[in-house]
């Protein structure tokens, strides 16, 4: 049976990419899909650059975020400043090329969201890199190579498919935007004939 591509933007610097991150991955468990994680950079204004009122939102955000994160053990804290995420990005696409995105990209939003990690600097990313037994100076050769036309290249996607926010998922040209539309997205692949049936219990179809 064919598997399609259910796409997936992400900023590490979103608390809501955060919560949509292994959720999405376990759609692959259920349905015939490969969900292809895509780096977005999401463009945040910083305190005095917002009014009131999107301050309000922002607060209001990290509050939500908090009580969904909370019911799974996930700690999250407000960031202390705009940050361009473009290093943990990159290294995201260089850990993908070695089968780690998924412990990279948990790993990342952990300290992050925790503040032990800042992901506009790429000595840190470096040493995440690292620890997770991949080289360091393959990355650092990745960022200042290959990668940026990787990088590049995904921003054009990026626009291509109109995106505005992060998490935001497409299958099929139909956007999914936010963590909380993952059921939304799900009825969808349902619905397009891509459930993978249940197992067996334990001894059925195994009569002799």
């Amino acid at each position: 049976m064919e598997t399609l591509e259910v796409k997936m933007y992400s900023d590490y610097k979103s608390p809501f990419a955060y919560l949509a991150f292994d959720p999405a991955f376990a759609l692959e468990r259920r349905c015939r899909v490969r969900i292809r994680w895509i780096p977005f950079q999401l463009r945040i204004k910083g305190k005095g650059e917002r009014s009131l009122y999107s301050e309000y939102k922002a607060r209001y955000s990290y509050l939500d975020a908090r009580r969904w994160a909370a019911p799974r053990g996930l700690i999250i804290r407000g960031p202390l400043k705009v940050y361009d995420s473009t290093p943990a990005l990159i290294g995201g696409l260089f850990a993908e090329r070695s089968g780690r995105l998924l412990d990279y990209s948990r790993k990342v939003y952990e300290l992050f969201f925790r503040r032990e990690l800042e992901i506009d600097q790429p000595d840190a990313i470096a040493a995440v890199i690292e620890g997770l037994g991949m080289p360091a100076s393959g990355y650092r050769d990745y960022l200042g190579g290959t990668g940026q036309e990787a990088w590049a290249q995904a921003q054009r996607e990026a626009e291509a498919d109109h995106v505005f926010g992060v998490p935001l998922f497409v299958f099929k040209g139909e956007p999914f935007w936010g963590h909380d539309r993952l059921p939304l997205l799900e009825q969808r692949l349902i619905e397009a004939g891509l459930a993978i049936a249940p197992a067996l219990e334990s001894g059925e179809g195994h009569r002799r």
